[in-house]
This record gives structure tokens, sequence and C-alpha cells, in this order.
């Protein structure tokens, strides 16, 4: 049976098999070949010897039943027997070579918009090949979100699907569908008309059209070249239409073939057989090979002169360029002198400036001089300097605010990690406890008494007992988050998008009382001196009286919003967005003094005052801590410990803690009078190119102590290390929540 199999296949695969017919009455002998892939040429001989080739193909619906299917060939035709081709008479295997070069294209639903063609199949198609929604063969067929497939055009006008109601979305070409419609086979659109029903699509088959039936994925190909297609005579286009396999025969008696050199103004008009004596007289036909070498050479000079017009046009483009350089370099030269003459003055009046602060400074010195020589000695310290103590460790995200409990020597720290960590400032130096409770960002903390309140990006405010650090009330206070709370007259202040809302303090809970409006933008900055409230927003800080919640005054600033603000017993003092910090007279309320220095939003401002001095802190988003005299309103220090923007201040005892984006909270303190952080001899070393603990004599902190790394080891983690990467350096665990002294 294999046997047969293979016999038959190679009979219609790789074999081929003649069949030849019987001559007929006029001569003519036809013979077909069966060749690979089931097709079959037919040989036409006719009497006078020529020879026509034809290719057919079988359908699937009958063996026996041969339909045409074109390719890239020459017809056949024999050519017009001219001496020569012409431009304007146009030859039949010119014609035919022309008409042969197929335009390659694919089934698609673009194409069927564009050129709607007949499609009338030659097998009625199978139901799964049809489109639920246009109950036609599916047009460039998509696969939906549902998982059915449709035609592309009826998938985009249509909303749900009619299988199972589901919204349509197109995902992907369906290309397996695709490819089995391109398999069905069609009647050549020249061999159909339309239907006598009434609709303007339908289509049928017409017998004295074309009789051949193509694949549908193939129908550009044969139709390119059909017999039965219209064409036009290329010699006049007012004769009548003609179809292809007439242009032959017409060709040969057409009677308005031009002569080749018409260009030049040979009038011939005629038929081919007055067109071949024609050419034998025509008085340009001996001077052809000059005109053709003028022809040349003109064209050659047209290329030359297109060439030169493109370089003469890019040349005035890059003049052009060149012309728009040159003004904007001479307008660049103009602001620069302008520039210049602006800082000319300006240096003029900074150089003015300084030689004032010489002569003030010199005043200050010898007020200074003359106090060392009375014998008042540590009143007033010139080498006061500001350093980081020891970093506290154990936030797994941004710290953002920060707050002390006097009394026990308690820190409260916020973060992005949702948390609030207490931590001890005077003993241990550890995280007392993690207090956990909010849905959001923790973005302010408040202390009352013994309660700490703190508000989060979760627009809640929790009250906490400081005495057992346990949750004692939830309150939804804002609609927006909490940014910021402060208290004081027994009343919490809580501020949030364009408002602050004044809380009475009843024990455990909190009762709203007022309201505080006409802000112009988000409250970020809230503090509570004596009898007055200070709110900041966009460019505004805003003084209320406490006891009647009103608002007095009306600070109008520049360089953005508000972010901080800090008051001192002779100044208002507030950061901006602008990298600026903008003081004020506190009695006059007229601003003194805007100072300059950060180059980034000015997060916090703390105060630590001295009955001699008043220092200033500013925190940046530039990283860093600035320390400000307040007496000459001059940056005294500028401390570069944290490897992320620096966030949230707390003073506590003269010493300064800092929160930052590098999730670490850190401590400093002045070389003098700063409570420097006491030492005591302990059990553990660190051995840092082991990572790991180990008995030893390194010192550490007094009672249960922390993690302390010994001043050589600064310059390997430095103050300024991100949590993550300091636990991976020391290898120790990354919730260390413990204080690395320096």
């Amino acid at each position: 049976m294999s046997s047969n199999k293979n016999a038959r296949y190679n009979r219609f695969s790789s074999g081929t098999t003649s069949i030849t017919t019987s001559e007929n009455t006029n001569g003519t002998r036809m013979e077909t070949t069966f060749g690979p892939a089931f097709s079959a040429v037919t040989t036409i001989t006719k009497a006078d010897g020529t020879n026509t080739f034809k290719q057919h193909r079988r359908t699937p619906s009958s063996s026996s039943t041969l339909t045409y299917s074109p390719r890239d060939e020459d017809d056949g035709m024999p050519p017009i027997s001219t001496p020569r081709r012409s431009d304007s008479a146009i030859s039949v295997r010119s014609l035919h070579s022309e008409s042969n070069m197929s335009l390659r294209s694919t089934f698609s639903l673009h194409e069927e918009e564009e050129e709607p063609e007949p499609l009338v199949f030659a097998e009625q198609p199978s139901v799964k090949l049809c489109c639920q929604l246009c109950c036609s063969v599916f047009k460039d067929p998509v696969i939906t979100t549902c998982g059915h497939t449709f035609c592309r055009r009826c998938a985009l006008t249509s909303e749900k699907c009619p299988v199972d109601n589901a919204k349509l979305t197109v995902v992907v070409n369906n290309i397996a569908v695709a490819e089995q419609i391109g398999e069905l086979f069609i009647h050549c659109k020249y061999g159909c008309r339309p239907a006598a029903s009434s609709k303007p699509t339908a289509f049928e088959v017409d017998p004295r059209g074309c009789p051949f039936t193509i694949k549908l994925s193939s129908r550009k190909d044969h139709e390119s070249s059909c017999d039965y297609r219209p064409v036009r005579c290329p010699n006049n286009p007012s004769c009548p239409p003609l179809l292809k396999m007439n242009l032959e025969a017409h060709l040969k008696e057409c009677e308005h073939i031009k002569c080749p050199h018409s260009k030049y103004g040979c009038t011939f008009i005629g038929n081919q057989d007055t067109y071949e004596t024609h050419l034998e007289t025509c008085k340009f036909e001996g001077l052809k090979e000059f005109l053709q070498q003028t022809d040349d050479r003109f064209h050659e000079m047209q290329v030359a002169m297109a060439q030169k017009d493109q370089e003469i046009a890019f040349l005035r483009s890059m003049l052009g360029k060149l012309s728009e350089k040159i003004d904007q370099l001479e307008k660049n030269l103009e602001l620069k002198f302008d520039v210049l003459d602006e800082n000319q003055s300006k240096l003029s009046e900074d150089l003015m400036e300084f030689r004032r602060d010489a002569s003030m400074l010199n005043d200050e010195l010898s007020h200074i001089n003359a106090r060392l020589n009375m014998g008042i000695l540590g009143s007033y310290d010139p080498q006061q300097i500001f350093k980081c103590k020891g970093t506290f460790v154990g936030h797994q995200g941004p710290v953002w605010c920060l707050c002390v409990y006097s009394i026990g020597d308690l820190l409260f720290s916020g973060s992005s990690d949702k948390t609030i960590k207490v931590w001890d400032t005077c003993t241990t130096y550890k995280c007392q406890k993690t207090l956990e409770g909010h849905d959001g960002i923790v973005l302010a903390l408040c202390i009352q008494g013994n309660k700490l309140y703190s508000g989060s990006a979760d627009c809640t405010i929790i009250v906490w007992d400081i005495q057992n650090l346990q949750k004692v009330n939830t309150i939804r206070a804002h609609d927006n988050p909490v940014c910021t709370l402060v208290s004081s007259h027994n009343m919490l202040f809580s501020g949030s998008l364009k408002a602050i809302k004044v809380w009475d303090i009843v024990g455990t809970e909190l009762k709203l009382k007022k309201e505080l409006t006409g802000l112009n933008h988000w409250v970020r900055a809230l503090v509570a001196s004596q009898n007055y409230l200070y709110s900041g927003s966009y460019q505004t800080i805003k003084i209320w009286d406490i006891r009647n919640l009103e608002c007095v005054h009306v600070l109008q600033t520049s360089g953005g919003s508000v972010y901080s603000i800090a008051v001192t017993n002779h100044h208002i003092v507030c950061g901006t967005y602008e990298n600026l910090i903008h003081v004020w007279d506190i009695e006059t309320k007229e601003q003194v003094r805007t100072l300059t220095g950060h180059v980034g939003t000015v997060y916090a401002l703390a105060v630590i005052s001295t009955p001699d001095q008043t220092k200033v802190f500013s925190a940046s988003y530039d990283r860093s801590l600035r320390v400000w005299s307040m007496d000459n309103m001059i940056c005294t220090q500028t401390l570069l410990r944290h490897q992320g923007s620096v966030t949230a201040l707390a003073v506590s005892r003269g010493r300064l803690f800092s929160g930052a984006v590098d999730s670490t909270v850190k401590g400093t303190s002045d070389q003098i009078t700063g409570h420097n952080l006491k030492l005591g001899q302990g059990r553990f070393k660190l051995d840092i190119r082991k990572n790991f603990f180990m008995e030893g004599s390194a010192k550490g902190f007094q009672g249960d102590g922390g993690v302390l790394i010994p001043g050589g080891v600064e310059e390997m983690t430095g103050c300024g290390t991100q949590c993550s990467g300091l636990g991976d350096n020391l290898g120790i665990s990354h919730r260390l929540d413990s204080m690395i002294l320096e």
C-alpha cells in the first residue's frame, strides 16, 4: 500500500505525465503535461508553428477540472515584427512584459476598504470561516480579549461580543484563519458581474468572462495578467476599450501608430504596414544616432543641473543656518555683556558690604577682647564647633519627623516605613520600642503632657501614652495627609491642605474646636510661641492669636511654599521651597534679612539659645545642616554627614538630632558644652574584616550598650552611611535599632 501511495505521490509531485490530444481539423495540436504540485501545463501548437503555454491547477472540488493559476510568464504571443522599438509605438512583446509585473499583496481589511472587489467563491466556505458579526467570510481576522475571532473592522465598530456579551478589544491577528481563507478558491473578478439582487456588493459568475478560479491569496497575481482584463490602446486613448487577449490583434490593425521620431517633429500616423514603410523614408531615421546622442547628452546635462540645484539648495540652507547661528551668537554676546555689567555692579555692592561686615567684625572682636581682658571667660566662644556624635540606625525608610520627650530623654522618629521608633538618648542609646499603627507615612509628631500625637499620610492622628508606649486613640482628622502638628494651651493644632484644625485635648480624646481657613496651599509648618501660632503656606506666614483663634498678622514672603518656621526671642525665621531663609523682626514684623547658602529646599529649622547667643540650625534637601548665628546673620558652620536630604530637626539639652532620607537619625553637639556621649569599657569589639563581633577590649556604651564604631572606622563608614549599606558593611542586622558612635 505504501508503494502505491509513493507511486501516486511521485506521479503528481516529482514526476511529469504527458497527455497528447489529437490534432484538430484546423491543424492545432494541444499537449497537456502534469507537473509537480498537481499543476498542469498545456502547450497549444498552431498550424503556423507558434506555441502557446498555459499553466493550470486542479481545484479541490474536482480532480478533472483545470483552473487557471497564473505566474510570471511570457504568454507566448508573437511580437509584432517591427524593425525597431519606439517610445510611441508599443509592440506586443513589450506590452506583455510590462503587464507581467505583478503586484504582490495580501488579503487585508485596508485593501478591501480602499478598492472593493467582487468576491465569488468556487465552493461555499465553511461556517467556521465566517464572522458572527457581519456573517461574511473573515476580512483581516483578529482575536479579541474574549477569545473569539472577528473581522478587524467588525471588532473595532462593535462594542460587545455576540457570543458572551463581553467587551471587544483587539489582541492579535489570527494568522492561522487568515491563511485558511487565503487557500479558498474564488472566481477571477473579470469573470464576475453584479448579481440581479438589490444588494450592490453581490456578484455572480459571468459566463462570458474569465473562466478561471484561483486562490484568494494569489488573486492579484492572476488578475494583473488575466486575458480578460480591460486595457487601453497604448497608441491612442481614443481607441475603444479592449480585453487584453484582443490587444495583439488590435495593435496589428491600429491606425494610430506614431513615428518613433514624432518628438522631433515627424507627423506620421498610420497602421503597422505603413509604419514599416515610413521608417525607410523618414528623414529623421538617418539622424537617429545623432539624435540619440543629443538626447543622452541633454539627459546628462539635466542630471548635472539637478545635482547643481541640490548643491545650491544645500548651500543656501547652510548659509541660512550660519546666519541664524551668527544672530544667536550676537544675541548671546549682548546678553553676556549685560550679565557682565550686572555682575560688575553686584560685585561693587558686595565689596562695599564686605567692607562694612569687616568693620563690624573688627568692632565685635574688640568687644570680645575687652570682655576677655575683664576676665569674663566662657561667655562667648568664637571656636564653638558642632560635630556629629553618633547615628541611630533602624528605620527601613526615610525619616520625616522627630520629637523629643525631655523628661525621659526619649527621642521619637517617624518614617516612611509607617512606624515610630522610640530612642533612649541618655543611657543605652538603643531603640526602646517600635510603635506601629499607621497605614501611611508618618509625617508629624508632637508631645503634650505625657501623650504623643502622630500625624500621617493616612489622614489620621494617633494618640500614644508615653508611659507605657501604647496606642490609646485614633482620630480621622483630615481629608488629606496630616503634614504638621503642634500643641499649646492644652490644644492641638494640625495642618493639612488649605486648613488648620484646632483640637481640645480632653484626656485621650481630641474634640474639634475650630477649623482655621483662608489658607492658600498646603500647611507644612506650624509653630506655637507664647500666645501666638505661626503657620506657613504658599509664600505666606499667618500669625494667629491662640486665645481667640483669629489671624492678627500676615507676612508675605518669596521663594515658594514655606516648609519650616522657627521663632526666637527676637526673630521669626522661615525656610522656603526655593532654598531661601527669610528673617523678620518679631516686634516690628519687618523683614530684616534673607539668608542664602542652601541649594535645596529648607525642610526644617531648629533653635538653640543661650544667654549670650542664639543659633539657628537649617536642614535642607542638599543633604547639609547649616549653623547660623542670629547676632550677625552669618553661617558659621556647614555639616555634611547625611547621605540623603535632611528632613527633620529636634533639640534636647543642647543637642541637635537630625533625620534624613537615608533612613538614619544623627546626634550633633558642640565640642565644649554639647553633652558629649559618654563612653565606658565594654565586652565587645568589631572586627570589620571578619564581619562579626568577638571578645576584646574595644569601647562600648555604658549600660547594655549598642554598637560602637572606633574612630578609625569612621573613614570607611562615615556618619552618613545609609542604613542598608551600614548593615552590609558591618555584618550586623539590617534592623540594628541602636546608635553608632563616631
